[in-house]
């Protein structure tokens, strides 16, 4: 597992390592806004980027648009993020357990208490943050508006 030794080394170096997760399927303004302020909140950020099966379960058999090679791709171009890793299960439990960042931001659509792993992350002295969303914006709705024709 290769990127648990460049995180090491992160953290050896006394980096601070924030984490977020998602699905990211069609980048827009509100991804790059949430991602530009987790960022802040830290010096590396990473994030943990639900595979193609994972979104399928998630959000449905017709999703992701873009696969995870190319969501990948854009999220890794995005200046505020500094690892991207793909993870396969429905939620980045076990990643969060591995990588046992000093900070875990979600969305401000989610309460702590539900923010998987942040019982995890408190325990040893993590914080966990939510950050609120500027934009009204979503893939979902994105799609929606193509499919009414509304664009």
């Amino acid at each position: 597992m290769k990127y648990l030794e460049i995180i090491e080394k992160w953290k050896k170096e006394g980096k601070k390592i924030v984490f977020t997760n998602g699905c990211f399927d069609i980048i827009h303004a509100g991804h790059v806004d949430y991602l530009e302020k987790a960022k802040k909140l830290g010096d590396i950020l990473i994030v943990g980027l639900n595979s193609d099966s994972s979104v399928r379960r998630i959000k449905g058999k017709a999703r992701p648009i873009n696969n995870q090679e190319h969501r990948m791709k854009v999220l890794n171009a995005l200046k505020p993020v500094d690892l991207v890793i793909i993870f396969d299960e429905d939620t980045p439990e076990r990643l969060i357990k591995e990588i046992k960042p000093d900070v875990l931001v979600k969305g401000g659509d989610w309460k702590i208490e539900n923010i998987v792993g942040s019982d995890f992350v408190k325990s040893y002295g993590g914080k966990v943050q939510t950050i609120d969303f500027i934009y009204d914006i979503s893939t979902t709705k994105i799609i929606q508006k193509v499919k009414n024709g509304s664009c």
